[in-house]
Order: C-alpha cells, then structure tokens, then sequence
C-alpha cells in the first residue's frame, strides 16, 4: 500500500498537481469516482450486475473505476495522514465488537443486515 502511495505522490508531484490535491479536492474526487463505479450497475437488475465481469468490456470499465477509486483514496490518506490498513483493522475490530455473530456462532446470519459494514 505504501508504495502505492508513493507512487500517486510522485505522479502528482511530476505534473505539478499537488496545489489540487488537498483533502477537500481528493474527498470530491473519490466521491465522483465511486459514482462512475456505480454508474455500471445503475440500471441492471441482480442477476445482470452479478455477472458484469463476465463481460470482458465491462470488466474493463469496474476495473478502472476500482483503480481509480482507491487511487483518489490513498491519496486522500496521504494528504490527512490516516493510514488506510490500520484505520480498516481498527474499524473492523470496533464493528466485531458492535456486532457480535448471533448466538455466539462463527458465522453471520443469512440474509442478515449490512449496517455494520458502514457502521
């Protein structure tokens, strides 16, 4: 991931961008990313969006955005300082914590809620 890093700092720094790459710009940026991700599935119903990356074209396209996405995001990290592995570790583990496998079980319920994954 580090590398990653340094690798989108050196880019922006080559090309003289780092004057935009301020955490309000990056944050705008990621955001309209993620959108273009979602922008793929918009119209599809499940059974079509489960089999998007059967399609070699758009295969393409989720793996672009996805790149681009976590681009923006580690240059987001960057710029504010937050590691981005440690602050999934620690909201992984405060998610275990708020929500605890029913019945003690080493399993997640079927069907269950996706709260904790934004929680």
């Amino acid at each position: 991931m580090g590398e990653l890093q340094r690798r989108l700092t050196d880019f922006a720094a080559a090309r003289d961008w780092q004057p935009f790459h301020v955490p309000k710009n990056l944050a705008a940026a990621l955001s309209v990313e993620a959108g273009e991700l979602l922008e793929i599935f918009q119209w599809l119903t499940p059974e079509q969006a489960a089999a998007v990356m059967d399609d070699p074209g758009s295969a393409n396209r989720v793996r672009d955005e996805v790149a681009d996405v976590l681009a923006y995001l580690l240059q987001f990290c960057t710029a504010v300082g937050v590691d981005p592995v440690a602050a999934l570790a620690a909201k992984i583990e405060r998610n275990e914590l708020r929500f605890p496998v029913p019945g003690g079980g080493a399993g997640g319920a079927a069907g269950g809620s996706d709260e904790g994954a934004e929680g």
